[in-house]
């Protein structure tokens, strides 16, 4: 291998890392378009009238309207006067407006907006125009006959729900009549202490004297505003929008392909959602059911919906239909647990083959060190040690190449007419002295996907979010806000520079010199688990040449 070849393997090595952190830099903070207006569609005959006025999903076998949801259907806090029961578990605390019976409002009192300001819970539903987002449910019904759907009027035994102390459940009923047909709906909501999982369940009494067919559906509207792109706003890299998990694929909605073509498929063992950074609500129907999905854009508005297969109750009997809905973080453990692939919406990206195995040993170092920042730490340490034969072998060569120069430089004296003299001798040098110069390159080329990995697993691991290392470091998912951390790191990679040969090329020299300054202002806007993951490797390898070093005597 000539010296001109070893000089691209190492720049394409460099120039590797630098685009990646280029491609992520872009990706994180380019501006992101505005999603168009799109214009409603007609409503086919074959649909229910009252499906393209009121937003409500066609029955099963009738043509999906693509209509837009009417303001009025849509915000059912402004068509009556809101009436609230208020739910308090701990991990949530929810609003059921009973105009619907369905989650007003839900937040999160474990989970402050910003870390200065613990008392102010993060807001997921919400029932205002300008930021609404709603998990609605509810039943539709065959042969014009009345249904329980998410505009009914709903009653409920008290105004306040609490999970007792001690409890691990909290049941919340409400209740639906029909005046004149002698039909019944009890709507129940199972809430838990430890989960973020909610059981919805209707029980159908059919008094009447004709057969009810009804069908069951779940639906999640939300106002399209996704966070402006900003160099300090990590939410705003995420995808934020609709999501669907047919049972086998998992699918990102992009609403600006939903203004000019709706979605339409027939999914069982599925799931649909609307997703943001760290958090998502989810409506999961039964795994056994093939219900019909569909979604759509307008009005600034997404829709997602699903609806089941029709069910008839015979006059004097009940029957019931179960769903799960997920308003909460994106708990990778908690989500797999309750539907397949919904532990998906934590999106590692292009690296999520090497992130999701990387954050499950992160994990497990976690539950017994109980720090995040020492959890990166030991990681790496691991991960350095998987490598040490090639970081030893890239280390040594590197020794026997700093107790070379002097021979190295004689040549270039010698021959610095003629460069094809030089590479010759250089290569002469090496193969006579068992030395492999491309051996340095490999361990930064192996950096490289796990400097990837870590990072989307910092930015996109709810577990990390706002999680404290040490003294000034409170949240190892955004930037050091000192900057302590990157000059560290500067000062670690230029002390490492030092116990490496320089490049023979005097150009190359400079610009490895320069190298520390560049990484350290990349670094700096980095998050900072990020950048304890890159000085601890640092760190290890520093102490693993010098010692290399001393025991060649290379220094």
């Amino acid at each position: 291998m000539t010296m001109d070849n070893l000089r691209i393997l190492f720049w394409a090595g460099l120039l590797i890392l630098i685009w990646l952190c280029i491609q992520t830099w872009q990706q994180t903070f380019q501006p992101r378009a505005a999603a168009p207006a799109a214009e409603s569609a007609p409503t086919d005959a074959v649909s229910a009238a009252p499906a393209a006025s009121t937003g409500l999903p066609a029955l099963p076998g009738a043509i999906p309207s693509v209509a837009a949801p009417a303001t009025q259907a849509v915000s059912p806090v402004a068509a009556a006067p809101a009436r609230l029961v208020t739910i308090k578990t701990g991990l949530l605390e929810a609003k059921i407006d009973l105009h619907g019976g369905d989650l007003g409002s839900v937040e999160l009192p474990t989970y402050p907006v910003h870390k200065d300001q613990p008392n102010v819970p993060l807001q997921l539903l919400d029932s205002q125009p300008d930021a609404f987002f709603a998990l609605q449910s509810g039943l539709r019904a065959a042969d014009q006959q009345p249904e329980a759907n998410h505009l009914a009027e709903y009653t409920a035994d008290a105004t306040e729900f609490v999970l007792a102390e001690g409890a691990d459940e909290l049941i919340v009923p409400l209740k639906w009549q029909s005046p004149s047909s002698g039909l019944s709906v009890e709507k129940t909501f199972h809430f838990y202490r430890d989960s973020f999982k909610v059981d919805l369940e209707y029980t159908v009494n059919n008094a009447g004297t004709e057969a009810y067919r009804a069908a069951n559906y779940l639906q999640i509207q939300r106002h399209y505003a996704p966070p402006k792109r900003s160099m300090f706003n990590v939410d705003s890299y995420s995808f934020y929008g609709p999501v669907v998990y047919n049972g086998s694929k998992y699918e990102k909605l992009k609403v600006t392909d939903l203004a000019d073509t709706p979605f339409s498929q027939s999914v069982a063992k599925g799931w649909m959602a609307a997703i943001q950074h760290h958090f998502l609500a989810a409506a999961i129907p039964p795994g056994a059911e093939t219900w019909s999905y569909a979604a759509r854009f307008a009005d600034e508005r997404f829709l997602v919906s699903a609806i089941g297969p029709l069910q008839t109750v015979a006059p004097g009997a009940s029957a019931s239909f179960k769903t799960q809905l997920f308003v909460g973080p994106k708990m990778q453990e908690q989500l797999a647990a309750i539907a397949p692939g919904l532990d998906l919406t934590v999106d590692y990206g292009a690296f999520a083959l090497l992130a999701q195995p990387l954050f499950w040993i992160i994990q497990v170092i976690h539950n017994y060190v109980g720090n995040w920042g020492l959890a990166i730490i030991i990681c790496t340490l691991l991960i350095k040690l998987v490598f040490y034969k090639l970081s030893e072998t890239s280390g040594r060569s590197m020794a026997r190449m700093r107790q070379m120069q002097p021979r190295m430089k004689a040549l270039q004296e010698r021959y610095k007419e003629d460069k094809q003299a030089l590479s010759t001798a250089m290569m002469d040098l090496y193969k006579k002295e068992k030395i492999n110069p491309a051996a340095g390159c490999l361990p930064m080329l192996v950096q490289i996907p796990f400097f990837m990995a870590f990072y989307w697993v910092l930015l996109e691991s709810v577990e990390m979010r706002q999680a404290p290392f040490m003294l000034w470091i409170t949240d190892l998912s955004s930037r050091d806000p000192y900057f302590v951390l990157p000059l560290l790191m500067g000062a670690a990679m230029w002390f490492q520079q030092k116990l490496n040969p320089p490049p023979p090329d005097p150009i190359q020299a400079k610009m490895m010199q320069a190298m520390p300054i560049l990484m350290t202002g990349m670094f700096a806007f980095f998050p900072a688990g990020l950048v304890v993951y890159w000085l601890t490797n640092s760190v290890l390898s520093i102490a693993q040449q010098w010692r290399i070093n001393k025991v060649l005597g290379a220094n």
